[in-house]
């Protein structure tokens, strides 16, 4: 295989062959192309892009580079949410066990926040001795003592995406819709579901932050999951401000816990909702949305939804303390506050520039390399549509490191815009379905 040629041949837009593609992935995968060559191709996949069938075969080569799990034995319908990342999205925490509590099977492999978006599994790992880090035979073997599973993605699980990932970040080829899509969809295929659903964020805090953009990756996703022969179903959410009234890590822990209990804010439970439904539906555990609605309801309402997450976290090691008392999770010691510069309405609490203050704080990582402030966050007092006086509060900052603070007050300070009104945006613009998901 001459990997010059395939590039060459990629970047003045033309096609590869399946078994090209294949080659080059399980080959970068084992070492065989160095890093150099397949930034190379990266790069021209970037600006020429893929066809479907490339696509398909690329999704495909990339789940095939290591294990792919086999969960057939699992006697429930498998099925799996993945968010393409936002501020305050702690959405999976509670929606899962919800959503396993009306009897379907889990195994949700979640990613770490880089930049402005957090991670699930930097949330999860607050509660003292919870990992994340499981090898497929535990991952496996939790999955069927409790239908859930709470985990990162293994060294022997899509390993050439986790290498491509990691180069794409350094080489300014992050916004690829082939090339994001093929890495969501490959690490999802190799769960062995029977049913995906996507939550697609747009706005000032999302990856994608035009619609139309957002919706071309959903589309995309769509099809791949259709040529692999899997429901997948995509909502197209509004990210222009954050989810829930809390952003960072432990204290999204807390507001995780407020939803599984019956409370929370009305978004984060509004979302929480629309996505379970769909997951039941798709997994066949419910005949119609009001049926799906209830069951998830009724999961909360009777505690099985709380009890569910309670083995999850006593599986993979954690204290199940904190479940009943969140104080003993992590919180920092200083406070702050950020106060409402005139009178009015919120017209917006820019969900980007929050984050990127809450990274900044030590809520979310620069680099892989940085290490999460666990404690440190931010807690919204005013979201659009809100009507504040000056001086009112619109946010409370727990922080650890005085510099840290400083570095992202001014950053913080300019993330409200008051004005004389403002209308909230619907939080869920579009529900998308691939053909296999509207066979439902």
């Amino acid at each position: 295989m001459n990997v010059v040629e395939l590039i060459q041949r990629k970047r003045d837009g033309g096609r590869l062959t399946a078994d090209e593609i294949r080659g080059l992935i399980q080959a970068y995968a084992d070492d065989h192309v160095p890093r150099y060559q397949m930034a190379a191709m990266a790069m021209a996949i970037f600006f020429t892009g893929l066809s479907a069938d490339e696509l398909g075969v690329w999704t495909d080569a990339m789940m095939r580079s290591g294990e792919v799990l086999d969960l057939s034995d699992h006697p429930l319908p498998r099925a799996d949410k993945h968010s393409t990342g936002g501020v305050g999205d702690k959405i999976s925490i509670p929606l899962a066990p919800m959503v396993a509590a009306c009897g379907v099977a889990i195994p949700m492999m979640s990613g770490r926040g880089l930049g402005h978006t957090g991670g699930t599994l930097d949330k999860l790992e607050t509660i003292p001795g919870f990992t994340t880090t499981l090898d497929p035979p535990d991952f496996v073997r939790i999955l069927g003592e409790t239908n859930l599973v709470l985990a990162g993605q293994s060294e022997t699980l899509v390993p050439a995406d986790r290498r491509l990932y990691a180069l794409r970040d350094v080489t300014a080829t992050v916004e690829s819709v082939p090339l994001i899509s093929s890495s969501i969809m490959s690490k999802k295929l190799a769960e062995d579901l029977d049913a995906l659903v996507l939550d697609v964020k747009f706005g000032t805090g999302a990856f994608m932050q035009e619609f139309e953009d957002a919706q071309l990756l959903a589309r995309t996703m769509l099809g791949i999951g259709d040529a692999h022969g899997t429901k997948v179903s995509a909502f197209l959410t509004d990210m222009s401000q954050p989810l829930g009234r809390e952003v960072g890590n432990a204290n999204e822990i807390r507001e995780s816990l407020e939803v599984l209990a019956g409370g929370g804010p009305t978004d984060v439970v509004d979302l929480t909702y629309a996505l379970g439904t769909e997951m039941l539906l798709l997994a066949g555990a419910a005949r119609d949305e009001e049926e799906a609605r209830d069951r998830l309801a009724t999961a909360v309402a009777n505690g099985a939804a709380m009890d569910v997450f309670r083995r999850v976290v006593a599986a993979q090691g954690g204290d199940t303390k904190v479940l009943d008392d969140p104080s003993l999770l992590p919180v920092a010691a200083n406070s702050h506050t950020v106060t409402a510069a005139s009178d009015g309405v919120v017209v917006e609490a820019n969900a980007r520039r929050i984050g990127v203050a809450g990274m900044r704080l030590g809520a979310g990582r620069a680099t892989i390399e940085d290490v999460i402030d666990p404690g440190v966050g931010i807690t919204l007092h005013a979201k659009r549509g809100d009507r504040v006086r000056q001086g009112d509060a619109v946010a409370e900052v727990a922080w650890s490191d005085p510099a840290r603070l400083e570095d992202c007050l001014a950053l913080l300070e300019s993330a409200w815009v008051i004005g004389p009104e403002a209308t909230p945006p619907p939080l869920i613009r579009e529900r998308l379905r691939n053909d296999h998901a509207s066979r439902q």
